[in-house]
């Protein structure tokens, strides 16, 4: 039988959902909103009076090459932050669930990125790299390769996912942990009794229960990758060497904030966030089919 909470009062449900709804009215959609009715105008170049131009921006838009070459970064970008984010954080809560001596030190080592802000993380990863004094730069030229992100874009590239990825690593870790230390051991054991090895007893038994944990992270991280990632972009790279790393996020700061286009940049706005609600809706809609709750 459901249990349900009923109010006596008939204030009181809305009061409690109150403070949620206003920062959700004030922080999303009346910033969204703004964001579509700027899109539809276009600014003089001291910013004192608009003119409304309907759907130009957007024509505009999607005839630049440069904003076009941000999608294809943009796709690359995100479908590796989320893919080995996701894995590798799934093989290192398998391994702590099976650690027994100092577990707890190893999983507070491995939660500890996380309080790491996105910029300060932008700002090691590029002190650990940099061309001339980098620590990881030293290592790397000792074994004979040349390092140097400032110029090569796919080197580049690799240094913001690296970054990236381990500045949201603890968050997965600890859905995944939590999600392994709830799955009864008695599952597991009478697999092992029938003759299942590891590998099959984690195919079959543990990643199906896993599926919905998973399938959580894998909307938090394309979110995360779209949005979350600017404060590493903007302390490293800033979307460069010659645009090679300027995601979708990052180019509406860019021509907004230091080209002062806001027309254009409030049209990208609009464009990145139906991008990120339909990818949302697609990975409800199929990815979830395949979820086993």
């Amino acid at each position: 039988m459901e249990k349900r909470v009923v109010f006596r009062s008939a204030w009181l449900p809305f009061a409690l959902v109150a403070p949620q709804l206003a920062i959700t009215i004030v922080f999303f959609f009346w910033p969204a909103s703004q964001a579509i009715w700027y899109s539809f105008q276009l600014q003089d170049a001291f910013g004192l009076k608009t003119q409304f131009v309907g759907l130009q921006n957007f024509y505009t838009l999607f005839k630049d090459p440069h904003y076009l070459q941000s999608f294809r970064v943009t796709a690359i970008f995100s479908f590796a932050v989320a893919a080995i984010g996701i894995a590798l954080s799934l093989l290192l809560a398998v391994f702590a669930d099976r650690v027994v001596r100092g577990a707890m030190a190893y999983k507070t080592l491995l939660i500890w990125p996380y309080a790491v802000a996105a910029a300060v993380a932008g700002v090691l990863y590029a002190f650990m790299f940099a061309p001339s004094i980098g620590i990881v730069t030293f290592w790397l030229k000792g074994l004979g390769v040349h390092w140097n992100w400032v110029i090569d874009g796919d080197q580049a590239m690799l240094l913001v996912i690296m970054a990236a990825v381990w500045n949201h690593i603890s968050y997965n870790f600890l859905f995944f942990l939590a999600g392994l230390q709830s799955i009864p051991r008695s599952l597991i054991e009478a697999a092992a009794i029938d003759g299942a090895g590891p590998w099959r007893r984690f195919w079959t038994i543990v990643f199906p229960l896993l599926s919905p944990t998973a399938f959580f992270l894998l909307v938090v991280n394309v979110v995360y990758a779209f949005f979350g990632t600017f404060g590493i972009i903007d302390a490293t790279t800033q979307g460069g060497p010659a645009t090679s790393t300027q995601i979708l996020v990052y180019k509406v700061y860019h021509d907004g904030v230091k080209a002062g286009d806001l027309g254009g940049s409030s049209a990208q706005s609009v464009v990145l966030m139906a991008i990120v609600i339909a990818l949302t809706v697609v990975q409800f809609r199929y990815i979830e089919r395949k979820v086993q709750y």
